[in-house]
């Protein structure tokens, strides 16, 4: 990677990271993000690198939301990005990214997560990311209005890339032990270059379409949020809210490959796991089975649904 991309590349990141964060402080209207710059030299058992955590918790609106900034630097890749390229391990890397999630308090509105990322070794590069939305209590125009974002994000790209990346999304966000989606999906993609198979791009598009991840999750969540955060809800809602949670942990914790790459790789522990909700409960069964019956025929539905269409499951 030139040292001019690179540059290109963490200066749209730290703005990225500016703009979600002063969206979304803004929204909460209580509490700012309050951020924690980081540098670090690297030994045998950490990455070299740098980065702004910031995190805002127990604001009137958000009860935690994370936009973490990273840049790290190393030669020992560890697993979780060796498993799907081998070829890699032992090669100097460059790994650069933001990733946020937002746990609102009130069960009405939707968790969301985005990340979107960029790796080079030597003269291998791609870019990587997405969204997705977890809601509690859902809502068919919330559904279609986030799937049309997603879609939006990649109609400039490729007529088949929404199709393509919004599968990706309902296989990678999958809790298999209990054969539910984490969620209603998005879009994720991973190894994003000019070799990707029916898809690759040259890496200026490759960046255009990074930058185009990041304004359509801002401008959909916020308008969820502006839609869902003066509904009203009881202790019935919020003891179903914080059960689904648990769900959200399993994921993060057993399969989220970001998660893994961080521990793995020495990374910081509470900024790793900054995404985790700040309150959760595991219960032998559900507290509501009405609504689970709400919520499960979105969680069950991987493929074929047609979200665009405006109709839940």
């Amino acid at each position: 990677m030139s040292e001019s991309r690179a540059t290109e590349v963490r200066a749209f990141l730290g703005a990225l990271q500016d703009e979600l964060c002063r969206e979304f402080a803004a929204a909460d209207g209580a509490h700012v993000f309050e951020r924690d710059r980081w540098q670090r030299a690297g030994d045998s058992h950490a990455l070299a690198g740098d980065g702004v955590t910031a995190v805002l918790e127990d604001g009137a609106l958000f009860e935690r939301g994370g936009v973490a900034l990273s840049d790290v630097r190393g030669t020992n890749l560890p697993p979780a990005a060796t498993a799907r390229n081998p070829q890699l391990a032992g090669r100097p890397f460059r790994a650069m990214g933001v990733s946020v999630v937002m746990h609102p308090r009130n069960p009405q509105v939707p968790t969301s997560h985005m990340n979107v990322r960029y790796f080079s070794a030597g003269d291998i590069w791609w870019f990587g990311g997405g969204f997705d939305l977890t809601p509690y209590l859902p809502y068919e125009e919330d559904a279609a209005s986030w799937h049309r974002a997603a879609a939006a994000a990649c109609a400039p790209f490729h007529a088949g890339l929404y199709a393509r990346l919004r599968n990706t999304c309902d296989e990678y966000f999958y809790l298999r032990h209990r054969g539910e989606a984490r969620g209603i999906g998005g879009i994720f993609y991973d190894d994003l270059n000019q070799d990707t198979p029916d898809f690759g791009m040259p890496w200026e598009r490759c960046f255009e379409f990074m930058r185009a991840v990041g304004a359509q999750y801002l401008a959909a969540y916020r308008n969820i949020v502006q839609l869902r955060r003066e509904l009203p809800y009881g202790e019935r809602e919020r003891r179903f809210q914080l059960y689904r949670r648990g769900r959200y942990a399993e994921f993060n914790l057993l399969l989220d490959r970001g998660t893994l790459f961080g521990l793995q790789s020495g990374g910081r522990t509470d900024a790793i796991l900054m995404s985790m909700p700040p309150t959760a409960q595991w219960a032998y069964r559900s507290p509501d089975a009405e609504l689970d019956a709400r919520l499960l025929p979105l969680l069950t539905t991987r493929r074929g649904h047609d979200w665009l269409g405006g109709k839940l499951p």
